[in-house]
């Protein structure tokens, strides 16, 4: 005769707790690719400044801007390395930490965006807080015009480019640029969007490189105010002295 099992729960059994499923974290962590932002931004920064204050040379002359130029994609480096082999290793490395940067700068916007949800981001007013949500289209606008500048300066690429383009007279074809009003325009918005990029980017880097302490995060927000100020001003000089016939 078959004994009947009873139907009451044992007390001393613990029911299983069904764990709720974990989406794996995202690769590459949010931490690199803010790393990856810090320090192509840096690098890129010192780009802008390095070309700056190359380009100021215009001011002392044709020979000296052109003998400039020659130098940069001829003799830099050499004999390390073969004559001209600099200039092309040289866009290389600011190729890739652009399109490092703005692939880590997409990513990294789309996550915050997708934790965000429909909340807006509190914390920063003001200025901070319009240079801080305007990144990508202020990227976006200097990723336009540097495709832009490089097809006019340095390719002699038409439309972009006048029909007195001769490669090798970068005084010539800078002035000759600059003396179409709506270039030169264009290069002025170009740079104060620059200068609203660069200074938040610099102060992110300094958060994201995991600067805490109160002074030193204000510190970095002065430099990056101060550089910004500097790339802002010297970069306006040149198309403002084409257009006013300082340089010509």
């Amino acid at each position: 005769m078959a004994v009947p099992t009873s139907t009451r729960p044992d007390p001393d059994r613990v029911p299983a707790v069904a764990r709720p499923a974990t989406n794996p974290p995202p690769r590459p962590a949010t931490w690199v690719l803010k790393a990856v932002m810090a320090v192509t931004g840096t690098v890129l920064v010192v780009f802008a400044v390095v070309h700056l204050v190359g380009n100021l040379k215009i001011f002392l002359g044709p020979e000296a801007l052109d003998g400039y130029a020659h130098w940069l994609h001829e003799d830099l480096l050499a004999p390390l390395v073969p004559h001209g082999w600099f200039i092309w290793i040289f866009r290389v490395v600011m190729l890739t930490s652009l399109l490092a940067h703005v692939a880590a700068g997409v990513v990294v916007r789309r996550r915050a965006r997708a934790a965000r949800g429909p909340h807006r981001r509190t914390g920063l007013r003001g200025l901070r807080a319009f240079q801080a949500r305007s990144m990508l289209v202020t990227g976006t606008v200097l990723l336009l015009f540097i495709v832009f500048h490089v097809l006019d300066i340095t390719t002699g690429t038409r439309p972009a480019a006048t029909d007195e383009f001769v490669a090798g007279q970068a005084y010539a074809n800078v002035v000759a640029s600059f003396q179409r009003p709506a270039v030169a325009a264009f290069y002025l918005l170009a740079i104060g969007t620059l200068t609203l990029h660069l200074a938040h980017g610099l102060w992110s880097v300094v958060n994201d490189l995991g600067a805490t302490g109160r002074r030193l995060r204000a510190t970095g927000a002065a430099v990056a105010g101060v550089a910004g100020l500097l790339i802002l001003v010297g970069n306006l000089l040149i198309p403002v002295a084409v257009l006013t016939g300082v340089v010509a």
